[in-house]
């Protein structure tokens, strides 16, 4: 009965031995598991993590949405001059302001690729990837414009014309894109931001859409102020050297007629 005790105890520690470099084993890994994941959010909440993605998001948001909107402005206002040095000068500084803008969109691409983790699970990142290429793209189509007149030069000005708007406006939407993203990464409150940023492109939206209504409305107000109104009793004459010819004006239709609606 003692022998069989003391066998039994035996056991209990033969086996207690054997199960406790595996009980040791499988703490020090569960600790070093939560080490880990501390470690990875103290990394992804760290001030130079911190710094980083807002150095990035400062980048982009000067080149996508401040320069090539502008410079896509510019080159608008130059539309509407005919010749000389200052249609040259807004050309220019066009072909400057987006130069500038692919070097910064360069430079916030190269510190994502080097310091974020691009795992391109979220429409912002997959956005971002296509503009870096397309931008790119459109630089060199910009300096391969052919010379006008060329029979290439109709399809050249469609392509760069199609292009450069579209990446104005997807560059604009990945800044919001970037700024929720911004919020859900660092728990920031990114409404002030966002508030700025959609008060500027409401103003360079409106800039754009009026410029080409404003030499429309001062047309208005020179033919409203010059022109008189021509009646059936008006008889216009016109006097030359030698001759006078009259003009008679042709007979009134009905005042229902659909043609009144659009004279």
């Amino acid at each position: 009965m003692r022998n069989s005790h003391l066998l039994s105890s035996l056991s209990l520690l033969e086996c207690f031995v054997t199960l406790l470099p595996f009980v040791s084993c499988s703490s020090h890994e569960d600790v070093k598991g939560h080490k880990s994941t501390k470690a990875e959010n103290t990394h992804k909440l760290s001030p130079t993590m911190k710094s980083d993605v807002a150095f990035h998001g400062v980048l982009l948001w000067v080149s996508m949405g401040f320069l090539a909107p502008l410079g896509l402005l510019i080159i608008r206002m130059s539309h509407r001059e005919e010749s000389g040095s200052r249609k040259k000068v807004l050309f220019y500084l066009h072909v400057i302001l987006q130069v500038l803008s692919v070097l910064l969109v360069t430079s916030g691409a190269i510190m994502s690729i080097k310091s974020f983790e691009n795992s391109f699970d979220n429409n912002h990142q997959r956005i971002g990837l296509a503009l870096y290429v397309v931008v790119w793209v459109q630089a060199v189509i910009g300096f391969l414009r052919p010379l006008r007149g060329s029979k290439r030069r109709s399809i050249w000005y469609f392509v760069h014309w199609i292009l450069g708007t579209v990446i104005t406006l997807v560059g604009i939407i990945n800044i919001y894109t970037g700024l929720e993203a911004y919020h859900k990464k660092m728990s920031a409150d990114t409404r002030i931001w966002t508030i700025l940023f959609t008060a500027q492109v409401s103003v360079m939206a409106f800039f754009y859409l009026f410029q080409d209504k404003w030499d429309y409305m001062q047309k208005q107000g020179v033919i409203l102020g010059n022109i008189q109104p021509i009646t059936s009793t008006n008889i216009i004459t016109a006097q030359s050297d030698d001759t006078q010819k009259v003009l008679v004006p042709e007979p009134c239709a009905k005042n229902n007629a659909l043609r009144n609606l659009f004279d």
